[in-house]
């Protein structure tokens, strides 16, 4: 057998390393802390109640530097979604401007009021805007958050993952992002310090979003950091996974299904050859 030379085993090592997140320094540094999340494991689901408070924190707190450009107001009527009626999306769309896709009869771009088709708006007209508002700092679309800020568990973790349909990876980063923070006082640059940030030194350019109270709950749930946290947490990985209870589901009952199809070859296997002389 032909031995691999050493320049070709340590190619196949970065290559490995590159894939598994093995090479990612910042992400090995960071101590991700693992959650308690409705929606983790194969039997994992959303909690409806949750998700109004996080949607709740979004619209009051987040909305005003975050857009959700993917999510359009009838997909919180969903099945799995928020629960919303009809009539409550109707409510919510209208109290938002979007520019129609459609001229006028003079040519020109107008404003008018969201309808339950129309995707959440960007709070900013453009991405210069959004720079100049925030300190020449883009605040990012919050519609994948969840999932595109997953960090990397690297392997043999991530060969596990893909078989117990571990979820919130990401989650638990931005959750420890936002709780992360050093003071709500940003230093001479104007920066601030979370030390769940995967960055240099943990600075970030945005300022602390969260604290206790800093949403009032209409439900009796204590209004703590953590908890506004997880639940704008578990929101945003709905907006990132809006059919992964169905996706869960469905994966589970494919898992059942090939069992019990291994189960009847092995059965007929037996059938068959149980009569051959050996």
């Amino acid at each position: 057998m032909k031995i691999l030379s050493k320049n070709t085993l340590a190619a196949l090592a970065v290559v490995v390393m590159t894939a598994t997140g093995a090479g990612n320094a910042n992400a090995s540094e960071l101590k991700v802390e693992k959650q308690e999340w409705t929606f983790a494991g194969p039997f994992g689901y959303f909690d409806d109640a949750q998700l109004q408070r996080g949607f709740q924190i979004y619209k009051e707190v987040c909305s005003a530097c975050h857009g959700l450009s993917r999510v359009a107001f009838r997909n919180l009527g969903d099945k799995g979604a928020l629960g919303y009626s009809e009539d409550q999306i109707k409510a919510l769309a209208a109290e938002y401007e979007v520019t129609d896709a459609q001229p006028d009869e003079e040519g020109e771009m107008f404003d008018r009021a969201a309808k339950p088709f129309d995707y959440f708006p960007s709070p900013f007209a453009n991405d210069n805007a959004a720079r100049a508002s925030n300190s020449g700092a883009l605040p990012p679309d919050l519609s994948l958050m969840a999932k595109s800020r997953a960090v990397g568990r690297g392997f043999p973790l991530f060969i596990v993952d893909a078989f117990t349909m571990y979820q919130e990876h990401g989650p638990d980063y931005l959750y420890g992002l936002l709780t992360g923070y050093e003071s709500d006082e940003p230093n001479d640059d104007g920066k601030y310090i979370s030390h769940g940030y995967l960055g240099k030194d943990g600075i970030i350019a945005m300022a602390p979003p969260l604290a206790d109270e800093t949403v009032e709950y209409t439900d009796g749930t204590p209004a703590t950091l953590e908890q506004h946290s997880k639940d704008v947490i578990s929101f945003l990985m709905w907006t990132a996974e809006p059919k992964l209870e169905e996706r869960k589901q469905l994966g589970f009952k494919v898992i059942l299904f090939l069992i019990l199809f291994a189960g009847l070859l092995y059965l007929t296997k037996r059938k068959v050859w149980a009569n051959i002389e050996h």
